[in-house]
């Protein structure tokens, strides 16, 4: 066998390997079985005109699949839904199971951890509640702050029917008195007393404030001196 049969033998004995190996390498990536745990977010879908208070964001979902597939796999391609109806108004436990589970083909949920949460549907109204302003600071030396005035002074509001009901007005931002000797306004927003709780409008308000200069008395009259009268 001369030098060139040899060299092309070698080398088809080369791929001929390497074939094998890839091939081997293919059938373990889809027949081999593997498992893994990714976080999956949690979404909500509620009935018209209702509020989730305090949902769970986020669990854990054990999936099952080829090398292949699990290796390719990217935790946001995996969602949780879950779906609520006007019948599970106030607390609920709600199981979650792999249909629940929005992930893609070739894998399979092999657990939910946990694999129920709890919810509280609330029904979401709205309603008009009065704004109170917010001062702070110091004004200027001397003057003094008069009753604040706010307009408009109620605002529109929505939220959970039960966490309205334990509010009976807002508050605006800080309005800083600092320095401040006579009477200004100021627009200011209303802040939320909670993330559930949305401003409608309007989200800002106008803020007046009168201030009181010190009261300044008539500067007393000097005396009148009297002439001395001459002696005759």
């Amino acid at each position: 066998m001369n030098d060139w049969a040899r060299t092309w033998g070698l080398r088809l004995l080369a791929l001929g390997i390497a074939t094998g190996i890839w091939f081997n390498a293919s059938v373990e990536d889809r027949l081999v079985s593997s498992e893994k745990v990714v976080e999956a977010a949690v979404s909500y879908n509620r009935p018209r005109g209702f509020m989730v208070i305090n949902p769970v964001p986020n669990v854990n979902v054990r999936l099952s699949g080829s090398k292949k597939a699990i290796r390719q796999l990217i935790p946001y391609m995996v969602s949780v839904q879950v779906e609520l109806s006007q019948r599970q108004v106030g607390l609920v436990t709600v199981p979650l199971t792999p249909e629940n589970v929005l992930l893609p083909d070739g894998l399979e949920v092999v657990s939910i951890e946990p694999n129920a949460v709890q919810l509280d549907l609330e029904r979401e109204v709205t309603q008009r509640l009065p704004v109170f302003p917010k001062l702070m600071g110091e004004p200027a030396a001397g003057s003094t702050v008069g009753e604040p005035e706010v307009f408009p002074n109620q605002v529109l509001v929505t939220g959970p029917e039960p966490m309205l009901a334990r509010i009976d007005a807002l508050s605006t931002r800080p309005v800083n008195l600092d320095g401040h000797a006579l009477t200004f306004e100021e627009s200011v927003a209303v802040v939320p007393p909670d993330p559930l709780i949305q401003i409608v409008q309007p989200t800002k308000v106008t803020v007046r404030v009168p201030m009181q200069q010190p009261s300044v008395g008539p500067t007393p009259a000097k005396p009148r001196k009297e002439k001395r009268k001459g002696k005759p």
